[in-house]
């Protein structure tokens, strides 16, 4: 398949159909709904299982069942439906079954409104539901970004048995851009755990939880040496002209889009602007950031909320630079000028 011109939330259905999802369970919810719309006529056509639930809640959970049977598996949804899945995507990661999750984010709290906005940072990288688990981000800032990394993450969900997050928001979702979608190389990951019946083997079992607390502890802590071990070897990010940088714009998604135009256009009137654009939410790319702590006198983090990932930001570069903070919440998405002004003002321009 050549380029072609693709909205954006049907791109992550096709690229996830061409990565070899085979079953996709939601329920509609602006501004994804373009996704569980594509999802619905194309899935069954290439021999896949789709379902409308009646809720969020029992899609994550009929996303839990089929992943407990070897099936590549798919839901999506916004702020609000996620919030449903939260106590499901909980179960998932504990029981250590894959699954991808797309969260194109709409503005917030509460009910919110249809805008695109990036309020839901600490709801994925913080948790959502309860307990000592995680889940890979992934924060992509085009519509190619969401093929790749949507194929990406069903290959992060098999390798490491848990959930993956693909977390976009309303702009990606909508906007239309040129993709390539490449028939993705799949690869075999042995599922021996899964429930595809115990004819000729032992049978196995998948659950969440153990009534013994020492057990449940050994559950927890098999769970954090997994995610020390994404962390050391699943950081992703894009580094931009830091080499002469005096300061350093660190944004993602669709900010971090926006924040090259801003690069550019500074970089022409001369000021000296980097650019490190975290591609993986968590893990965190924090040794790069204290890094560059160490040689760039300034950082500024630009985001479309009232300042969530700035705090892990600040927790990176432990005190070894100034961090300074830009947000539109709610829906209102920042001009290169507005983010272009407050630079200026930082620098004493």
């Amino acid at each position: 398949m050549g380029k072609i011109m693709m909205k954006g939330n049907e791109a992550i259905g096709e690229a996830a159909i061409m990565a070899g999802c085979t079953h996709y369970f939601g329920y509609p919810i602006t501004p994804q709904s373009e996704l569980t719309a594509y999802m619905s006529k194309m899935l069954p056509k290439r021999k896949g299982v789709f379902l409308q639930s009646e809720s969020e809640i029992a899609a994550i959970n009929m996303v839990y069942g089929a992943s407990a049977g070897g099936a590549r598996v798919m839901t999506s949804s916004s702020g609000p439906g996620i919030s449903l899945k939260s106590e499901g995507i909980s179960y998932i990661a504990c029981s250590e079954v894959p699954a991808v999750i797309v969260n194109i984010m709409r503005g917030g709290p509460g009910l919110g409104d249809i805008q695109p906005a990036q309020g839901d940072y600490f709801q994925a990288t913080k948790g959502g539901g309860h307990g000592d688990y995680r889940l890979i981000v992934l924060a992509p800032s085009s519509v190619q970004e969401l093929v790749d990394l949507t194929q990406e993450a069903f290959e992060l969900a098999d390798k490491y048995r848990t959930p993956v997050m693909v977390l976009g928001d309303g702009m990606l979702g909508q906007m239309m851009e040129p993709v390539e979608i490449k028939e993705r190389n799949i690869k075999k990951y042995p599922k021996p755990w899964a429930m595809t019946g115990a004819k000729g083997r032992p049978p196995v079992r998948i659950t969440s939880f153990d009534v013994d607390p020492n057990k449940l502890e050994e559950i927890d802590w098999r769970l954090k040496r997994k995610y020390d071990e994404i962390s050391e070897k699943e950081v992703l990010f894009e580094e931009i002209q830091t080499e002469d940088a005096e300061i350093l714009i660190v944004a993602f998604g669709s900010v971090g889009r926006i924040s090259k135009t801003v690069l550019r256009e500074l970089r022409e009137e001369g000021v000296k602007v980097g650019l490190l654009r975290p591609i993986t939410l968590w893990p965190f790319p924090e040794k790069k950031l204290y890094e560059l702590a160490g040689r760039i006198d300034k950082f500024f983090v630009a985001e479309m909320n009232t300042g969530q990932m700035v705090e892990d930001v600040e927790r990176s570069v432990k005190g070894r630079t100034e961090v300074s903070f830009y947000g539109r919440p709610g829906g209102v998405i920042p001009t290169p000028k507005e983010i272009e002004e407050k630079i200026k003002k930082i620098l004493g321009r």
